[in-house]
């Protein structure tokens, strides 16, 4: 136990283990957690390289080495994350944030087998790697929230999106099977699921695949690929886009609440789309809407999106926030 200014006695913080902290939603997520005002939190903010660690250090500031700490963790090293948790006191985590990821887009036929199993192992092994070095721990404590940042799209494909999509149901699926355990054990599990989020690690992914080499793809494909399916993403992230401040704050939200929930999506916009999954059983709903969205009304959806950024620009309202 603490002692507050008052003299009273206050909870010791929670420790809380973030991965993937060098920039986007990590960062956010590490330094509001640290610059929390009741100082519920410890946070370990770790990333696989250290050499990147500048961004997140002047963001930090004065809770640097004080209520934030920044260590080294790779998720796809066992024995990188067996010595980030021996390091910490009692190697005891009360909250673990899976959040280093890696993104993927594209034709199929133009990725290679290594890439997507780079993405599987960061995106999926990552996790689960974490999970089989921390979990131990909270089922013997009794006590314990895992964090999990997946998508959107760990509930519904996108077109392009093949790969990462894949990765990302594996996330849902392996937390949703062990939900079931940890709830024995008074552990929680909450699988955050933003829609777009405008990071550096969208821009650079979006960056890399307008450059990428469409040879091994029919013309179609390639054609669909470029004009079609990278301006309308663009659109999409400039209108329906959160930045990582936002799914921060939303995180926050599921951290802090009494009984968390197991998923949470952070864009209300987005929500009813994902709904149609969910609407139909056959998931013919879903595939029929997308199809017709993407390649019969399209005009139809642009105009949708320039109405949502109108309604925006004059509510000023961000997706997914609630203003009291």
């Amino acid at each position: 136990m603490l002692k507050s200014t008052t003299g009273k006695p206050t909870m010791s913080p929670k420790t809380v283990v973030i991965t993937g902290c060098s920039s986007g939603i990590g960062l956010a997520l590490a330094v509001k957690l640290a610059k929390d005002q009741l100082k519920r939190f410890k946070v370990i903010a770790t990333m696989r390289d250290l050499g990147k660690k500048k961004q997140l250090e002047d963001a930090a500031r004065e809770t640097l080495d004080n209520m934030l700490e920044i260590k080294e963790l790779d998720v796809c090293s066992e024995d990188s994350i067996c010595k980030c948790v021996n390091s910490i006191p009692g190697q005891k985590v009360d909250i673990l944030v899976s959040n280093a990821g890696m993104g993927l887009i594209g034709p199929v036929e133009c990725q290679s087998l290594d890439t997507m199993k780079m993405v599987f192992d960061t995106n999926f092994f990552g996790l689960t790697r974490l999970v089989k070095e921390i979990l131990p721990d909270m089922k013997r404590r009794q006590k314990g929230h895992i964090v999990v940042m997946s998508s959107v799209m760990g509930i519904h494909g996108l077109l392009f999106n093949d790969v990462y999509a894949a990765s990302k149901f594996a996330v849902e699926g392996f937390c949703e099977s062990l939900a079931i355990q940890a709830l024995k054990f008074n552990i929680n599990i909450s699988l955050i699921e933003p829609g777009p989020v405008i990071t550096e690690f969208e821009a650079k992914l979006y960056e890399e695949a307008a450059k990428m080499d469409l040879s091994s793809t029919d013309e179609e494909t390639a054609k669909m690929f470029r004009q079609l399916y990278l301006p309308y993403s663009k659109k999409v992230f400039h209108t329906l886009g959160q930045t990582a401040e936002d799914v921060a704050e939303h995180t926050v939200k599921v951290i802090t609440a009494e009984k968390p929930p197991f998923r949470y999506q952070t864009n209300s916009l987005y929500t009813p789309l994902t709904t149609l999954k969910f609407a139909d059983p056959t998931g013919n709903l879903h595939l029929d809407t997308y199809y017709k969205m993407i390649f019969q009304h399209d005009r139809i959806f642009n105009a949708s999106l320039s109405l949502i950024k109108f309604l925006r620009g004059r509510s000023g309202n961000q997706p997914g926030r609630k203003h009291s």
